[in-house]
């Protein structure tokens, strides 16, 4: 065989290609280094920004009415019986009481005529779900879609609810807007509610309502919604479910929404109401 014409060439190469492999070692760690860098910063700025702070603003042009968010508990619990007696799981109970009360609405529209009521319905368990979007009462609809919920299973995401359902109130058109929770335990996923009502009540500056019924659990554990201007009853039983509800619904909801002397806020005061709505100034609080 003829001898090798590189030998030194070829004792060279092992060394040259580590020292390759190092500097592309170096150049990748240090292109890492300085995203993780402009990652954190990015991090500290967004942390930065007032979120929470910001004045919620309609995204509609809004008019005389009421947009009720009824937000529905479908934790595990609620499929226990009250502990007050008898065997009839909560959630069959709540759903009854819901449907009923909600059912005064016709008769309340009937008399009102031109007078928006818009009501959605959420339920939570360890997340968040939009049943019905707020839009006019539809009372097939909404029975429909009570009859048709799942069995109750999970946590108790409250004051998540409370922010998927506020958001959508300032899409729903109306002055007046309202919360309106049925629960039967504290907050067990997500978000604290009372930090989360406190939100809310800055933000919207008291125009969004906050009513809760405390089924089959103390209302003292929800000492948060009074602390807002807001309403909470307590219930033991079925009956009291539906007392409660009629209270805050049709005694405090419909009965309120309808004053004569509502009026859009100060800060539609530049904006037209819809046809055939009078002329309107801030909602009382």
């Amino acid at each position: 065989m003829s001898p090798d014409p590189f030998p030194k060439a070829r004792s060279m190469a092992p060394g040259r290609n580590r020292l390759v492999r190092i500097v592309v070692v170096l150049v990748v760690v240090a292109v890492l280094a300085r995203r993780n860098r402009g990652s954190r910063e990015a991090e500290r700025v967004d942390s930065a920004l007032p979120t929470d702070t910001a004045r919620y603003a309609a995204q509609v042009q809004e008019g005389l009415g009421a947009s009720v968010a009824i937000l529905l508990d479908q934790s595990g619990s609620m499929e226990d019986p009250p502990a007050s007696g008898g065997k009839r799981p909560k959630y069959l109970l709540a759903r009854e009481a819901l449907t009923k009360v909600l059912a005064q609405t016709d008769s309340f529209v009937a008399r009102q005529p031109g007078f928006t009521v818009n009501v959605g319905l959420y339920t939570f368990d360890s997340d968040v779900l939009t049943v019905l979007p707020i839009a006019p009462y539809d009372r097939a609809g909404l029975e429909r879609a009570l009859a048709q919920l799942p069995v109750p299973d999970g946590n108790t995401a409250i004051g998540r609810a409370m922010e998927r359902a506020t958001a959508d109130l300032y899409r729903a058109g109306t002055i007046r807007k309202y919360l309106l929770v049925v629960t039967d335990g504290e907050n067990t996923a997500g978000r604290d509610p009372g930090e989360v009502a406190r939100e809310i009540a800055r933000r919207s500056e008291g125009a969004v309502r906050l009513f809760l019924v405390a089924f089959d659990v103390d209302a003292e554990k929800f000492a948060f919604v009074p602390a807002v201007r807001g309403t909470v009853i307590e219930a033991r039983d079925a009956v009291a479910l539906r007392a409660g509800l009629d209270t805050l619904y049709r005694g405090r909801i419909l009965a309120e929404a309808v004053d004569a002397g509502e009026t859009l806020p100060a800060s539609s005061a530049d904006s037209s109401t819809r046809p055939g709505a009078a002329p309107t100034t801030s909602p009382k609080r």
